[in-house]
């Protein structure tokens, strides 16, 4: 099972802050696992922006961070401080 989080603008495009999916095989990687959720249409086309920013287990990582059953993942826009 995958836990996933969408923060921010995401949050509020998509609707909802969380959700779990059962893990497969061929969600082997974050950016499998993104175009798995861009592949449901609509507002999930959002997570195919370039600048999404990605997280497994709590540590910033690219979409090719392998993945595995159990693991957590969020997905959020780029942020800006000062």
């Amino acid at each position: 099972m995958l836990t996933l989080h969408y923060f921010a603008r995401y949050r509020e495009q998509l609707g909802l802050d969380h959700e779990r999916l059962d893990w497969q095989p061929a969600l082997s990687s974050v950016g499998a696992l993104r175009d798995h959720l861009v592949g449901r249409g609509g507002c999930w086309t959002e997570l195919a922006a370039n600048n999404l920013m990605c997280a497994r287990n709590q540590d910033l990582c690219s979409p090719a961070e392998p993945l595995g059953d159990g693991d957590e993942v969020a997905f959020f826009p780029p942020v800006t401080g000062g």
